[in-house]
C-alpha cells in the first residue's frame, strides 16, 4: 500500500481509511460480495455499516477476517453496543464470534460493553438479505436556552458550573477537586451538590439542569466513568450509578436533567458557536476523546470512544496498555502519541518525567524551532488525515474541531496544515466537504458549562 503524503517517523502505518478503499476495490463485482456488520445497543438502536469482501473460500479468507475483526471493533467503539450482527459471510461470522467471546481477541471489549449496557454481550450470524438496518437514537438535545438553567461540567481535575438564565450566564465559578483519588463517593456526591446548590442561588428558580461529564451514561446513569476511578464496584452500584439523578432531586421535584458525555457537550459548543451541524471534535490530551453532533444539530446517544477504535491496520503497531489492542488512537492522537514519536524523532526523554512533563519538553523543542519536534507533528499530522477519512465512514462529518493540550501551540498548526494535505491530496471528495479547524474565540464563545446548561428541554 503506496500513501501520497508519508508519515515521515512511521513508516509502516497502513491507514485505515487506505485499507477500506483498497478492500472495496479488489472486492468489486464478481470478486467480492456486500457484507454488513452492525451494532445493537439500548432500546433496539442499531448502527449499520455496510462494505465489500472477497468472496468466502477463494484464497482470501485471512484478509476478510482481519479487516471486519477492525470494522466491528471501530463500530462497537463509535456507537456502542452488547451485540454485533454480522450479514453475508459465515467464515467470517464465525471468526468474529470468536474474537469478541471470553478469553478471545476482543475479551477486553466485550467486558467493558457487557458493563455499560448491562447485557449479555453477543455475535448473530445471519444472511445478507435479512440484514438489519439502522435505527438511531438521535435526539434534539442541546441549544435550549429559555428558562433558569444550571450548566456542570465535571472535570478530573477541577468542576464548573453555571447559572444561565434565557442564554445569559449569570454566574459561573470554577473549583478545584479531586475526584480520581478519592474512594468515598460521598466526596463526589457533596461537591456536585454544592455546585448546582451555589449556582441556584443566584436565580429565582431552577428550571432545568444539564451535565457535561467524561464517561458512559445511558438514560443519565453514570455506566463507567473515571471520576470514579477508586469508587468499589459496590459503592459504585449503590451510590454512583444514579448520582446525578439524586442531585438534581435535591435541587428541586421533577426537575429535567440531561446528562451527556464530555466530548458531545465539546461538539455541541462548537456547533452552537459556529452555527453548523455535522461537527466532530476531537480532544488530544491524556487519551483522545470525541464528541459529535448530526446533521440534524442532534447528540446520537453514542459512544464515540474513538481513543480504543482501530486507525493503523498494521499489527506491528503500538500496543494499548488497558485494551491490549494495537494501532487504536489512543496511541495517536493524545500525548502517548508524541511520546511514542519522541525517540523515532531523535528526541531522548527523561523516563523519570510523567507523560505530561514529557509532552511540555518536546512542545519547548517546538517552541524553539526544533525540526525533530516539528517531524512528530507533521507526522501526527498524517495520522490525523488518514483517519479523519476513516472516521467518515462512519459520521457524516462537515466540521472538524481538534483541541487539547497536543494541538497547543505551534505544533497544533503543523498538524492540521498536513492533516488538510492529506485530505486534499488523497481524498479530494472529502476536501470539498470536510473543514479542519482549531477553534478560535469564535468557537470557545459557548463555553462547556453553558452549552451543557442547554441540554434539557423545559417541559
Amino acid at each position: 500500500m503506496k500513501l501520497k503524503v508519508n508519515a515521515k517517523l512511521d513508516p509502516a502505518f497502513l491507514p485505515m481509511a487506505l485499507v477500506c478503499r483498497e478492500m472495496r476495490e479488489g472486492a468489486s463485482g464478481e470478486n467480492g460480495h456486500d457484507i454488513v456488520v452492525a451494532a445493537e445497543r439500548n432500546q433496539g438502536c442499531t448502527t449499520v455499516y455496510k462494505t465489500r469482501i472477497y468472496k468466502d473460500g477463494t484464497g482470501h479468507d485471512e484478509e476478510n477476517c482481519k479487516f471486519i475483526d477492525r470494522i466491528a471493533k471501530t463500530l462497537l467503539w463509535v456507537s456502542g453496543g452488547y451485540k454485533l450482527i454480522i450479514a453475508g459471510s459465515k467464515v467470517v461470522g464465525e471468526y468474529i464470534k470468536s474474537a469478541f467471546s471470553y478469553g478471545g481477541s476482543r475479551d477486553f471489549d466485550v467486558r467493558f460493553m457487557e458493563r455499560v449496557y448491562e447485557e449479555k454481550f453477543e455475535v448473530i450470524l445471519t444472511d445478507i438479505e435479512h440484514a438489519p438496518e439502522n435505527k438511531s437514537s438521535a435526539s434534539p438535545v442541546g441549544r435550549h436556552l429559555d428558562g433558569c438553567r444550571i450548566g456542570f461540567d465535571a472535570g478530573g481535575s477541577d468542576r464548573k458550573v453555571s447559572a444561565v438564565i434565557d442564554g445569559e450566564t449569570v454566574y459561573s465559578e470554577e473549583v478545584v477537586w479531586f475526584p480520581k483519588l478519592n474512594s468515598d463517593p460521598n466526596y463526589h456526591y457533596e461537591g456536585i451538590l454544592n455546585a448546582m446548590k451555589t449556582a441556584a442561588s443566584h436565580m429565582p428558580r431552577v428550571d432545568a439542569i444539564g451535565v457535561s461529564s467524561a464517561g458512559v451514561y445511558i438514560d443519565n446513569k453514570i455506566m463507567v466513568a473515571s471520576l470514579f476511578l477508586k469508587v468499589s464496584d459496590e459503592d459504585f452500584e449503590k451510590h454512583v450509578k444514579n448520582m446525578y439523578i439524586d442531585v438534581a432531586r435535591e435541587i428541586g421535584a421533577n426537575i429535567p436533567i440531561e446528562v451527556a458525555i464530555d466530548g458531545d457537550v465539546t461538539a455541541l459548543a462548537g456547533a452552537m458557536s459556529l452555527n453548523e451541524n455535522g461537527v466532530l471534535g476531537i480532544a488530544m490530551g491524556t487519551s483522545e476523546a470525541a464528541g459529535y453532533v448530526d446533521m440534524d444539530g442532534n447528540i446520537t446517544g453514542w459512544l464515540n470512544e474513538l481513543a480504543f477504535a482501530p486507525v493503523d491496520f498494521n499489527e506491528g503497531a503500538m500496543v494499548d496498555e488497558w485494551s491490549g489492542d494495537y494501532g487504536c488512537g489512543v496511541k495517536y492522537f493524545s500525548q502517548d502519541g508524541v511520546i511514542k514519536l519522541a525517540p523515532y524523532a531523535g528526541i531522548e526523554l527523561d523516563e523519570s518525567l510523567s507523560p505530561a512533563e514529557k509532552l511540555k519538553v518536546v512542545q519547548k523543542l517546538m517552541a524553539e524551532g526544533d525540526e525533530r519536534a516539528k517531524a512528530i507533528y507533521e507526522t501526527i499530522g498524517v495520522y490525523f488525515g488518514y483517519t479523519i477519512a476513516y472516521y467518515c465512514e462512519f459520521y457524516d462529518i462537515r466540521q472538524v474541531l481538534i483541541m487539547g493540550r497536543v494541538t497547543s501551540g505551534e505544533g497544533g498548526v503543523i498538524l492540521l496544515e498536513r492533516a488538510k494535505e492529506v485530505i486534499a491530496t488523497e481524498f479530494p471528495e472529502l476536501n470539498k466537504k470536510v473543514t479542519l479547524n482549531i477553534p478560535d474565540e469564535k468557537a470557545r464563545r459557548v463555553g462547556q458549562s453553558v452549552a451543557a446548561a442547554s441540554l434539557p428541554k423545559i417541559k
